[in-house]
């Protein structure tokens, strides 16, 4: 067994380059011929002092022999990914699943190599079959290679999350998603993970229409309502690269570093309907026109839009970050029903008029609906016990603080270094009314002036007689909508879908490694929001098919729960000097069979190979 270099000619140009082979000498009726084991391609970079050495461990491997002089360590992994391509390679197996096969094995000479994680895998590639999302990439003109690079971008941002180098680490050192697909993640450069990123941004649009007309085929739902939200998320870097860019308001809290912003457009099952990335800084009330706008896209998609709604507009939900007066009458003008979060102050409720729209054992909520004679708009006004207690505790956390400090300020009046002037003890006042401004518009404070020093004597303060109206009915809030047909159960439910919109970008963050970016380009960075969203996809299809079983984990749950079953090469050494090698996929635990039943899927992903080894 050696290494051999053959020089090759184009065929366009005729010019040569080399390709490198491992070969082996096999004496036949014509005499001896060479018979190559495996194409190592063009971009075979082992030295050339080292080939004898490479040649020989993988001669050991494949045999079964103990190695006599520890090899390099690089040398060794090159020796092991051959082995394994070798032992792995379709047209050289001897047996096939099932066949019988009795054998006397020294026991001794076991040996288990190359453990590849599979269970998550086999999850995640059949969610992306289902969706058909290999086809329509192979529609859009991708090649193998580029096929390849894409799905292992997909499931390598929902399986281990993180930058295109960590995601290229996970592909060649961690992961068997290249047996299930046929393709060699090892030999893979990293320049094709951001070029493949790249063009899956460039057809970004029908992407999201193919994906979201599979996921309204597979589940057979008419869809009426669409959420509205923006998120934002930072990046490491100046961001001097990026046109989208901006230091904003930061979600996370990070006001050092500049952001971009997600929006989403969501249908009332979770599934994304169209995305856009805005700068760092965009305000969310402008984003809306452009956004629902894009649901009509061009003559072919918007052919397409119409049937996924039956021809009729879609109720948007809003929450009130995004519900301006010029966003409510552009919806007005545009003829869409909406259901948004109402700005206004005043709080008024009817506990004779409500009606029971939740009930549990932690929180009841009720609501009434009246109609608004200005604008026409349904008003509901919504009562939850939950938010109620919660509102009070904060009241209450901040009244005890503005009390507190009031006692000190008063204690002050009397020390030595403390403010006593009437005039500052006023402006000191004011800065803890301004501190304390939810608390402090219900108290009344008098202070008592000494007309001879000019200072203040004392402050007093009580509870007004007749709070604020704005806290008169702690826990209640309102909604506004042009739905005069739905009930206050059906309004409620429906401004409540909101929430998982929430959960959406939650999990995006938290679960799939949107934040922080480190790429500085804009079209990369749009090029990494987008590869998440369809990580998103592929989750939102798994969960929501396991759902309809009863089976609520989150997918952080079934990461965990789907870890552990992997796909590992079995050698032993037998009686009549062979080595056999095996490589199947590990019997799976009880917890990922329920998975794998609910889902449809088989036990034991991957195929089993057996090779065998002359002496």
């Amino acid at each position: 067994m050696y290494i051999r270099r053959t020089t090759v000619n184009r065929h366009k140009d005729g010019k040569p380059y080399y390709t490198y082979r491992l070969v082996e000498s096999v004496r036949t009726s014509k005499g001896v011929r060479q018979h190559t084991l495996l194409n190592l391609g063009t971009n075979f970079s082992c030295p050339r002092e080292s080939w004898p050495d490479l040649a020989s461990r993988i001669g050991e491997i494949i045999s079964g022999q103990k190695q006599l002089f520890p090899p390099a360590s690089d040398l060794e992994d090159e020796a092991q990914r051959y082995a394994a391509l070798i032992i792995q390679s379709k047209n050289r197996g001897s047996g096939i699943d099932g066949d019988t096969d009795y054998r006397n094995v020294d026991i001794s000479t076991l040996e288990f190599m190359r453990p590849r994680s599979i269970g998550i895998e086999h999850v995640a590639y059949e969610a992306l079959r289902q969706l058909k999302l290999d086809k329509k990439l192979l529609e859009l003109g991708l090649n193998k290679h580029q096929l390849c690079t894409a799905i292992g971008t997909v499931i390598g941002r929902m399986i281990e999350p993180g930058s295109e180098l960590s995601t290229h680490y996970w592909l060649q050192h961690h992961t068997g998603l290249g047996e299930l697909i046929g393709y060699d993640y090892e030999n893979m450069k990293l320049t094709r993970m951001y070029q493949t990123s790249d063009i899956l941004l460039k057809h970004k649009k029908e992407l999201e229409v193919h994906l979201y007309e599979r996921q309204c085929s597979i589940f057979q739902f008419e869809e009426t309502i669409t959420l509205y939200d923006l998120t934002n998320t930072y990046f490491e870097g100046s961001g001097k690269y990026n046109n989208l860019a901006a230091h904003g308001h930061s979600k996370e809290k990070r006001t050092d570093c500049p952001l971009v912003t997600l929006g989403l457009v969501l249908d009332s099952s979770g599934f994304p309907i169209r995305s856009n990335v805005f700068a760092g800084n965009a305000s969310e009330p402008q984003t809306l026109a452009e956004m629902i706008r894009g649901l009509k896209g061009s003559p072919q998609t918007e052919s397409r839009q119409q049937q996924l709604f039956k021809q009729r507009k879609p109720t948007i939900v809003m929450d009130a970050g995004i519900a301006t007066e010029d966003n409510i009458n552009w919806l007005k003008k545009e003829q869409y029903h909406y259901l948004v979060v109402s700005r206004k102050r005043h709080r008024e409720f009817s506990h004779k008029e409500a009606v029971v729209v939740k009930t549990d054992k932690d929180c009841t909520v009720k609501a009434y609906k009246k109609i608004n004679d200005k604008t026409g708009e349904v008003e509901l006004y919504c009562h939850s016990t939950r938010r109620e207690d919660k509102e009070r505790a904060i009241y209450n956390r901040f009244s005890t603080r503005f009390e507190e400090a009031l006692d000190k300020l008063n204690s002050g009046l009397h020390k030595k270094g403390c403010v006593k002037k009437y005039d500052k003890v006023l402006v000191s006042l004011g800065r803890l009314k301004q501190k304390y401004s939810r608390a402090a518009k219900n108290y009344r404070i008098p202070i008592k002036k000494d007309n001879k020093t000019g200072n203040a004597v004392r402050i007093t303060w009580e509870l007004k007689e007749s709070p604020n109206s704005t806290d008169s009915h702690p826990g209640v809030y309102c909604l506004r909508t042009n739905q005069h047909t739905w009930d206050e159960a059906t309004l409620w439910r429906t401004y409540t879908m909101l929430t998982d919109l929430e959960a959406v970008f939650r999990s995006l963050k938290s679960e799939l490694g949107l934040r922080p970016v480190f790429h500085q380009k804009t079209k990369r960075v749009s090029g990494h929001l987008f590869i998440t969203l369809l990580a998103y996809h592929l989750i939102h299809t798994i969960r929501y098919k396991l759902k309809m079983i009863n089976i609520h984990s989150s997918w952080s749950d079934l990461r965990k729960q789907l870890k552990g079953q992997d796909r590992i090469t079995v050698s032993m050494k037998c009686q009549n000097g062979e080595t056999v090698h095996i490589r199947k996929s590990t019997r799976p635990e009880p917890r990922q069979q329920v998975i794998y039943d609910a889902l449809g899927l088989s036990h034991y992903p991957g195929r089993t190979i057996k090779k065998v080894v002359s002496a």
